[in-house]
């Protein structure tokens, strides 16, 4: 997680160093902006100082989330896996466990446990799993990039998603 981190840390000096503001102005600004919703914040961004995407992204989740001293963190990986994996859905847990062993394989990625699934991404997302219901587990992967030199799929579809039964 450090990798990522540092990422972001990298990512927020670069806004202020293209901006010429800090980011407590930036928070400050947005904030006085009066924009609320996140995609609000990330086009008032944009527009007002020229900010790509990402980076606009970024700063509205700074400025949405923090006071612009530190970049917000991300949730605990385990205790968000424990919490997406609780109560009557806890006997999934090994499914997920399995799976992430054999994505290992494929060379370094994020993980980002949202709140009821676990997406796997580098620049972009190439996997997502976790608990469709309280019986079924979902697998989704974006097949249309290649993995580590992986020979690409030929879907009709660029995503590719399948569910089991866990009874």
């Amino acid at each position: 997680m450090a990798d990522i981190e540092k990422a972001v840390a990298t990512q927020l000096a670069n806004i202020e160093k293209k901006t010429g503001k800090t980011m407590k102005q930036l928070v400050a600004a947005a904030q006085k902006s009066g924009k609320t919703k996140h995609g609000e914040v990330r086009e008032w961004a944009k527009e007002t100082y020229g900010l790509g995407y990402g980076d606009a992204n970024a700063l509205a989740t700074v400025a949405l989330k923090g006071d612009g001293a530190a970049p917000p963190k991300a949730p605990a990986s385990d205790d968000a896996l424990a919490e997406i994996y609780s109560g009557r859905k806890e006997h999934m847990r090994p499914i997920h466990d399995a799976l992430m062993k054999g994505f290992a394989k494929f060379g370094q990625f994020e993980i980002a446990p949202k709140k009821g699934y676990v997406a796997l991404r580098r620049k972009k997302q190439f996997a997502m799993l976790g608990p469709k219901t309280n019986e079924r587990f979902e697998l989704g992967i974006n097949s249309k990039d290649e993995i580590k030199g992986q020979a690409r799929q030929k879907l009709s579809r660029p995503a590719a998603c399948a569910s089991m039964s866990c009874r």
